[in-house]
């Protein structure tokens, strides 16, 4: 067997083993959206439901009205904002994991975990303890003198911003850590043997080498951030809304199926674009590295 037809039979091999992995993420993921779509082309008649035909109401709508904008832009401002913290807090703490040799470093990786191990609803309520207006912080912050008022951090952008950031950094961290660990240290010591510093050596060396393990775990909490629906449902209220309690409210509230599903095909297709475009940037950074 030729050094070809080797690396064929790895890569089909390769794909054999991917199959059941491959066939359970089209059953999960596409099938739904296969469903998805052509609901979104019917017409919605109120007081009546779902009608027949074919329409491109619901996009148009979607894409053209003012409401539906705002709630999309808030949506994505929304996850960037919660990213970039993430990646801001979760990097260090990532860094300090993968290279410390400390006897807690199990028990430091443990409390980053913890969060994972409870519920999530029941996580929103402590944040909703915190945050209320007679909750820990006000009271605190009133007790101390600092305001004379509670600061209103319910149903708001910034209780969202604070709960959604702390629920997701545990991942941030998890898929940094990882990423540094197999990072080759031994470019590191050529780079402080070559007279470069700490600084230099980490910001020439380390942070580009890490940087598929950045777009990875800044992939995974814009895409989570962006479909959440438990927190925003919660911690937003039913005043303040981004697209995933909007789509809720169209599905289970108002049933007009047809707009809920034109708005949940456009934010997985605004998702996938965004992944792509980061994947694309990582590659090509990575290249230059």
């Amino acid at each position: 067997m030729n050094a070809g037809q080797s690396t064929r039979a790895s890569l089909r091999s390769g794909y054999g083993l991917l199959s059941p992995s491959l066939l359970l993420l089209l059953v999960i993921f596409l099938a739904p959206l296969a469903l998805m779509l052509p609901m979104s082309f019917k017409p919605y008649i109120a007081g009546q439901g779902i009608g027949t035909g074919f329409t491109l109401e619901h996009f148009v709508k979607a894409l053209t009205d003012d409401y539906y904008l705002e709630i999309a832009g808030r949506t994505l401002m929304l996850g960037g904002i919660v990213t970039s913290l993430c990646l801001v807090i979760g990097y260090p703490l990532a860094f300090f994991l993968a290279r410390t040799r400390s006897r807690l470093r199990s028990w430091l990786i443990l409390l980053v975990i913890f969060p994972l191990l409870l519920n999530l609803v029941v996580r929103t309520f402590g944040w909703i303890a915190l945050l209320a207006n007679r909750g820990l912080i006000n009271d605190a912050l009133i007790t101390l003198g600092l305001i004379a008022t509670p600061i209103k951090l319910l149903f708001n952008f910034t209780g969202l911003l604070i709960g959604l950031t702390h629920i997701f950094l545990p991942f941030m961290v998890l898929v940094l850590m990882a990423a540094i660990e197999h990072l080759p240290r031994d470019v590191e010591d050529a780079a402080r043997s070559l007279g470069a510093g700490w600084l230099v050596t980490f910001w020439k060396v380390t942070l580009p080498l890490s940087l598929p393990g950045i777009v990875s775990g800044s992939i995974l909490v814009f895409v989570l951030t962006v479909s959440a629906l438990v927190t925003p449902r919660l911690l937003g209220g039913p005043t303040y809304k981004v697209m995933s309690t909007l789509i809720f409210e169209q599905f289970l509230q108002l049933l007009n199926w047809p707009l809920g599903s034109a708005l949940a095909f456009l934010l997985t297709l605004v998702s996938v674009i965004l992944i792509a475009g980061s994947s694309a940037l990582a590659r090509r950074a990575g290249a230059a590295a």
